[in-house]
């Protein structure tokens, strides 16, 4: 309220024009809950709740199984627990706030409930012993972890599916269940490797079906099974169907598991990497060098990133967006702007500093009303961090100095003296929160400052490299992210080696000279006749010849 009559008040006397700009996930009560500890721990008791109406559930399939005991639900608390130390200790990275647990529980329980459902199903399909384990969906949601949170939350639910399942599946034999149930998760995770086309989960559940299947026939085998022609159909057949259905149930529910949770896999990075988009149309046609800049950062940082573990495809999307705010004045920015007419010629220094400084929150503003990615918006407002607009600053202390002399003179009054404030200088952050940002941050560096260097050679990118990096080290802009100094020196020789592949030099090719074409001497009736070509070089140019008609037959 108090804001807004103030921004009226401004607007009054002209010194605003009543627009608001975009903010950021700032004041959302969904910001507030996702990290607040009483929604973690009321997450992990619906869990429990959930957990225990299904071991009642899974109890009840097969009739004379024992009803879960108050050990039983002891025991289930005891894995719950274990479950939030192990994603509090060496997980706290891959489930950074509540709706990502939100995600993991949820997976786990429906995983559960399917195997509750199968179960029913197999029991009155008259499937027994190894089939019955086998025909379970063991596969669902370390595939569904292993895509969206990363292969380590695929293994944890793997394990803690196999664990929990065991008090959930009373129904059949206990160590069929936990081997059956690692092997298969354990495999489709190794499956998850570098998923990037909606294909590969389809080929991830056809590999799980197939070692499944293989599985299946041996525990068959070793119990002593008959071998009749539709009996190993089967055995062979139902746990490879369900892998198969699991891998298309994952790629068809994996958009609406974005969506709702707000996660981006690999695929959808992939996705989002097309040039084509509204705003890089815009950018190559209205700032066309910004454009050219934000293709070589996108080279730059992606290297590095795959050279550190890092997510590629995340930081190639980000990288490309990431100066979308020099749309609003492409002409004050050098990339974009006409050697024979600077606009900053006729702009104090501190003014040139607030227009460059002002694109890091015209590009939030334009990713918000785009709709992009919430990890494209971080990486706009992070990638220059706290850092000093260092030409403009040094610009306005050679301007302080120059009227403090003139004051000296007694040309100028001393109110003339201009105030120079480095906080004014400076972007408004914040800093570089994860290793993708600051990649892009040290790439958009590394980039602007090899434009200018002459002569380009392998010991000079080094070295202006290397400073670069120990500037921003030392200005405090790495303080918040979590690079390593090893990190870092694979991050600098990425850098090396990328910009000399594209800053390489070619030698130089002379001009081809057409060479007049030889005569071609002929012998006829005993005669050596010289047939001279139509064409000849003249002054650099092939210009034709007139044609000699051959004399007649009788003056030979």
């Amino acid at each position: 309220m108090f804001e807004s009559i103030r921004r009226a008040k401004l607007q009054r006397e002209g010194l605003s024009c009543g627009r608001v700009r975009r903010k950021h996930q700032e004041g959302d009560l969904l910001d507030e809950l996702r990290t607040r500890p009483t929604v973690t721990a009321l997450l992990f008791l619906a869990f429990y709740i959930g957990l225990a109406m299904l071991m009642q559930v899974g109890a009840a399939v097969m009739p004379g199984t024992v009803a879960p005991q108050p050990a039983t639900y002891l025991f289930a608390a005891a894995l719950v627990a274990a479950m939030i130390v192990h994603l509090r200790v060496s997980l706290v990275e891959d489930v950074a706030d509540n709706t990502e647990l939100l995600l993991v529980l949820g997976t786990l329980l429906l995983q559960l409930g399917g195997h509750v459902l199968m179960l029913q199903f197999g029991q009155r399909e008259g499937w027994t012993g190894a089939l019955l384990v086998m025909a379970l969906p063991h596969a669902f949601a370390p595939l569904v972890l292993a895509v969206t949170l990363g292969r380590r939350m695929g293994l944890f639910a793997a394990l803690y599916g196999t664990l929990l399942g065991t008090l959930v599946c009373v129904a059949v034999n206990p160590l069929t269940y936990l081997a059956s149930s690692v092997l298969v998760g354990f495999l489709v995770v190794q499956f998850t490797r570098r998923v990037r086309r909606r294909n590969r989960l389809f080929a991830s559940g056809v590999y799980a079906g197939a070692m499944a299947a293989v599985f299946s026939l041996l525990l068959h085998q070793t119990a002593g099974g008959l071998f009749d022609g539709a009996v190993i159909l089967r055995v062979l057949g139902v746990p490879f169907l369900v892998g198969v259905v699991t891998g298309l149930l994952v790629g068809g529910l994996l958009p609406v598991v974005e969506s709702l949770f707000g996660v981006t896999t690999e695929v959808s990075w992939l996705e989002l990497a097309d040039l084509n988009h509204p705003l890089m149309k815009r950018l190559s046609i209205e700032a066309p060098g910004t454009y050219h800049h934000s293709l070589v950062v996108a080279n730059l940082s992606e290297a590095a990133a795959e050279a550190i573990g890092a997510n590629a495809a995340m930081t190639r999307v980000c990288a490309y967006f990431h100066d979308i705010g020099k749309l609003t004045k492409p002409e004050y920015f050098i990339e974009n702007m006409d050697p024979a007419d600077n606009p900053h010629d006729d702009l104090t220094a501190r003014m040139s500093a607030l227009i460059l400084i002002a694109h890091v929150k015209d590009g939030v503003d334009l990713a918000i009303k785009h709709k992009l990615n919430c990890s494209i918006i971080d990486v706009i407002e992070q990638h220059h961090g706290t850092s000093l607009t260092h030409y403009f600053y040094h610009r306005a202390l050679e301007q302080q100095a120059e009227m403090m002399r003139r004051v000296s003179e007694g040309k100028s009054k001393e109110d003339d003296v201009p105030k120079v404030s480095e906080e004014v200088f400076r972007y408004p952050g914040p800093l570089p929160q994860f290793k993708e940002s600051a990649i892009i941050s040290l790439a958009d560096a590394v980039e602007s400052a090899s434009r200018a260097m002459e002569k380009p050679n392998a010991s000079r990118l080094e070295t202006l490299v290397d400073e670069i990096v120990f500037d921003r080290m030392r200005d405090g802009q790495l303080d918040e992210c979590d690079l390593t100094i090893a990190d870092l020196a694979r991050v600098k020789a990425s850098f090396v080696k990328t910009l000399l592949s594209m800053m390489h030099s070619r030698i130089k090719y002379q001009k081809a000279v057409e060479a007049p074409v030889a005569a071609a001497p002929l012998v006829h009736d005993g005669l050596t006749v010289v047939m001279e070509s139509p064409y000849a070089a003249e002054g650099g140019e092939m210009r034709k010849r007139p044609t000699r008609k051959p004399p007649p037959a009788s003056a030979a």
